[in-house]
């Protein structure tokens, strides 16, 4: 069975760090593309960071230069470190593979809660 569990959340003040983890299982880990998603109170999911199966990278504009991305096949796992976090942070982040390939396989984690706040 297809799973993604995140890990790494939690409470922070403006300026701290966090890494979010987000191991998987069930499915070809190194083929997917991996990508973590927030969403604020009262916002729309939006797309923070992605790593393809052959490690091209994006972000954001709110979180370039803040956040890293990265992957670790043998490990089946995908972090999000992200540094000098800003209220505007705060939100429940999700993890997502996708192949590619054949839309249908298509899986998210239960997403783990990330509160900014002095």
């Amino acid at each position: 069975q297809e799973l993604l569990v995140e890990s790494g959340g939690g409470s922070v003040q403006p300026g701290g760090s966090l890494r979010l983890s987000c191991a998987a299982s069930g499915i070809s880990f190194s083929l997917y593309t991996l990508g973590w998603y927030r969403q604020g109170p009262g916002k729309q999911r939006e797309l923070v960071a992605s790593i393809t199966s052959d490690n091209s990278i994006d972000y954001v504009d709110s979180v370039k230069g803040r956040f890293t991305i990265s992957r670790d096949n043998a490990k089946k796992t995908a972090y999000l470190q992200m540094t000098s976090l800003k209220p505007e942070d705060t939100a429940v982040y999700y993890c997502n593979a996708k192949y590619l390939p054949n839309p249908r396989y298509d899986y998210w984690g239960q997403g783990t809660q990330v509160t900014v706040s002095s």
